[in-house]
């Protein structure tokens, strides 16, 4: 199976959560096959499942909308706009506090060095805590927020010694190169590509910490109604990772050509992630509640969160 040949099995759409909302009509299968409306980030799962040839066989027809990060992929979770899709620890609390009906339905660890604090070469910064009364640009409620709020809070700052300018990743890149910002906080492969292009580098990396968490969200309604399409998208998704680290240099070629960045950033930001899909257990449910705890001290989200109850344990990730 081709990369060619495996994108034309898919029904995609743009990135916006207008398009995905205006294509609902249009889903439904001319043969009466389901449909899943997969949300997805840059470089995140239709990348590894194409690469991999991970989606030969399948039962249902997927709807692709890609988001340029966490946010804007929740908004369309809670619209419905998209049945499921990856998102980080920090941005699943942020969305849960707004009241979005969404859980975790699998769970991936990895290393968090590329979740990171970005400035120029040239900068003057050289720890965290030279942050103070500085710009940073990022996401608001994104990873990239968090390990900012982690970096100063840990630097022994407090959030507002810091100015945090709220700014899509293509505009918080420009903002740091055009210097009219001093870092930016983003996340795999914004970090690495931006090494690779000597646009930045790592001031302050998640690594020591970040508990390295990310997970595949789904609705409620979506798990409800198509649990074992979730269940065989999610198997999909696990297998094709384990394919991935047995074939490091064709997945890493095939990720630069479908997303569109040179090789080294791919198989930079690839190598150094080391993920791995693991159970939903006591110790991932006691790390999202370190993260919940973390975002009410400093004041992101306004109640408590209590997050045992915005998991489904019921979704196996046998390799």
């Amino acid at each position: 199976m081709t990369l060619h040949s495996s994108r034309r099995r898919f029904l995609v759409q743009g990135a916006s959560v207008a398009a995905a909302v205006a294509a609902v009509p249009a889903l439904v299968h001319a043969q009466g096959q389901p449909v899943l409306k997969a949300g997805d980030q840059k470089g995140g799962l239709r990348a590894l499942l194409e690469a991999a040839g991970g989606l030969e066989g399948l039962g249902y027809d997927i709807q692709w909308s890609e988001f340029p990060a966490a946010a804007p992929l929740a908004e369309a979770l809670n619209a419905a706009a998209v049945d499921s899709g990856p998102i980080g620890d920090a941005p699943l609390i942020f969305a849960l506090a707004a009241g979005t009906r969404v859980k975790a339905i699998g769970a991936n660890r990895s290393d968090s060095y590329g979740t990171a604090v970005l400035v120029r070469p040239d900068s003057p910064l050289k720890t965290a805590a030279d942050l103070k009364s500085r710009s940073v640009a990022t996401n608001r409620g994104s990873i990239g927020h968090y390990v900012t709020l982690k970096a100063i809070t840990s630097a022994g700052l407090k959030p507002e010694d810091v100015n945090i300018r709220f700014l899509a990743p293509a505009d918080a890149k420009l903002a740091l190169t055009q210097g009219s910002v001093d870092a930016w906080a983003t996340w795999e492969p914004y970090t690495a590509l931006a090494e690779v292009s000597n646009h930045a580098r790592v001031l302050v990396s998640g690594r020591g910490l970040l508990p390295g968490l990310s997970y595949l969200a789904a609705t409620d309604g979506a798990i409800a109604a198509k649990r074992p399409v979730l269940q065989d998208f999610l198997q999909r998704v696990v297998k094709a990772q384990l394919w991935s680290y047995r074939n490091v240099d064709a997945y890493s070629a095939a990720l630069a050509r479908i997303i569109g960045i040179p090789p080294e950033a791919a198989k930079l930001q690839f190598e150094r992630r080391q993920q791995k899909w693991v159970a939903i257990d006591a110790q991932v449910i006691a790390d999202q509640q370190g993260t919940a705890d973390f975002y009410r001290r400093v004041g992101l989200i306004k109640q408590p969160l209590d997050v045992k109850g915005t998991f489904d344990t019921g979704f196996g990730v046998a390799g």
